[in-house]
């Protein structure tokens, strides 16, 4: 168990770092390269099969897109935990706890409802990053929600 640390001054954002430049990265290669590819294509593919591969590489990125933008979030009132699919937002009273372990991918936050939401904006892979972040939420969670009672 890591050493409780002083809850950081929010709003405060953690994000992962390595993960953004890959996907955005591969994003961007991959729209150049559609449209690359859609410009020197020889016969016999036609203006609809360019516009298809040029929108092929469009869907790739917007799905890298939302690799990306993964994150959460702490103001005064809660926290938002924005996922590939999906945006849950809770006060502090609702969280619980968040957990960690050696190898786990990201953290999982715990719920007043039994409910558990990864937080993928916490990358696991990012080791000391990952256990910076999950120790200032973690003391966030004790200072303002109601699992210190």
């Amino acid at each position: 168990m890591p050493e409780p640390v002083n809850p950081p001054p929010l709003p405060l954002t953690w994000r992962p770092v390595k993960g953004r430049y890959v996907a955005y990265g591969f994003a961007a290669l991959i729209v150049v390269g559609a449209i690359v590819m859609a410009l020197l294509i020889s016969e016999p593919f036609q203006l609809p099969d360019k516009i298809m591969i040029v929108a092929f590489g469009c869907a790739v990125a917007w799905v890298l897109h939302r690799l990306g933008r993964v994150r959460v979030e702490a103001d005064d009132e809660g926290i938002t935990v924005v996922n590939v699919l999906r945006t849950h937002r809770y006060t502090w009273p609702e969280v619980l706890d968040v957990t960690l372990l050696e190898g786990d991918p990201w953290p999982k936050i715990d719920f007043s409802d039994g409910m558990t939401v990864g937080a993928m904006g916490i990358q696991g892979s990012e080791k000391a990053r990952a256990r910076r972040a999950t120790a200032e939420l973690e003391s966030l969670i004790r200072a303002k929600g109601e699992a210190s009672e």
